[in-house]
């Protein structure tokens, strides 16, 4: 049991640190009474497997704390040996992702159909028709990445068909608003 609740509170911690990782375009810190806030995962179904220390929740998942929300078809939970979490991965179509930055009232938003927190690498991971909205900007690609430890972001798009035009898909775009006076 006491593995069955030190998994969940571990969740928690990256359910923060994966809205904490969306903060692609510009630094923005999320609400700080997030972290304090209870987390909730609602799901169809939920399977902690401690053999292959792999837990998921699938059909219709939807987790919050505080302003974060984040929602997918399915969540699945990686652990190393010592019961700390490696990877979090979140599917949808598409799984989505929103959170209230302590400076705005406009909330931060992503969606992709695969997002992937690979904790040991700080890399947070947009994968399939990617999107990042904020309020002073916007970011899109088939997969976007987020380096946190080195404050790096790289978006990338397949290849344009032949005679694609600006927004079609196989490119990349970006979004900056002009000052506001």
């Amino acid at each position: 049991m006491y593995t069955r609740l030190s998994r969940l509170t571990k969740t928690g911690a990256l359910v923060f640190l994966l809205g904490a990782g969306l903060a692609l375009l510009q630094p923005a810190l999320a609400l700080t009474s997030d972290q304090k806030q209870p987390i909730k995962i609602e799901a169809d179904r939920g399977e902690l497997d401690n053999t292959r220390d792999v837990t998921v929740y699938t059909g219709h998942v939807i987790v919050t704390q505080g302003s974060i929300r984040i929602t997918g078809r399915k969540m699945t939970i990686h652990y190393n040996k010592k019961n700390e979490i490696e990877v979090l991965v979140v599917e949808g179509d598409p799984a989505t992702y929103r959170q209230l930055p302590d400076s705005s009232k406009v909330y931060d938003e992503a969606q992709a159909k695969r997002m992937e927190y690979r904790k040991q690498e700080n890399l947070m991971t947009l994968i399939g028709n990617a999107r990042v909205k904020q309020e002073k900007g916007s970011l899109s690609g088939d997969r976007i990445e987020y380096d946190s430890a080195h404050s790096r972001v790289k978006a990338i798009s397949e290849p344009a068909a032949k005679g694609a035009k600006p927004g079609d898909k196989g490119r990349i775009q970006i979004i900056i608003p002009p000052p506001s006076k």
